[in-house]
């Protein structure tokens, strides 16, 4: 099961008490917050959670699937998560 924005609302709201709206605002806000840093190329840490980082990767060789043509892809940033060691070991509890 996937976790939804919508569904994270309703955790905070069941959780805090404060009113649907202001959760919305609440979750939309470090949202906001976490896409503004990575936009940044700043790294996010959660501690117990884990890490966001923005990683530069370098152009390289490609092929068209559709005729077989090699191509170069261009350079681009992708966004890492590393997971932190608590996580890892509590995902991992057989």
């Amino acid at each position: 099961m996937t976790l939804t924005k919508a569904e994270l609302v309703k955790n905070v709201h069941t959780q805090t008490g404060f009113s649907k709206e202001r959760c919305t605002e609440l979750v939309e806000s470090v949202f906001e917050l976490i896409k503004k840093e990575l936009e940044t190329g700043n790294d996010i840490l959660i501690s117990g959670f884990g890490k966001w980082s923005v990683k530069s990767k370098n152009p390289r060789k490609g092929r068209n699937p559709q005729t077989g043509d090699e191509l170069i892809l261009s350079s681009r940033k992708v966004v890492t998560f590393k997971c932190s060691r608590k996580l890892k070991e509590a995902i991992n509890i057989e």
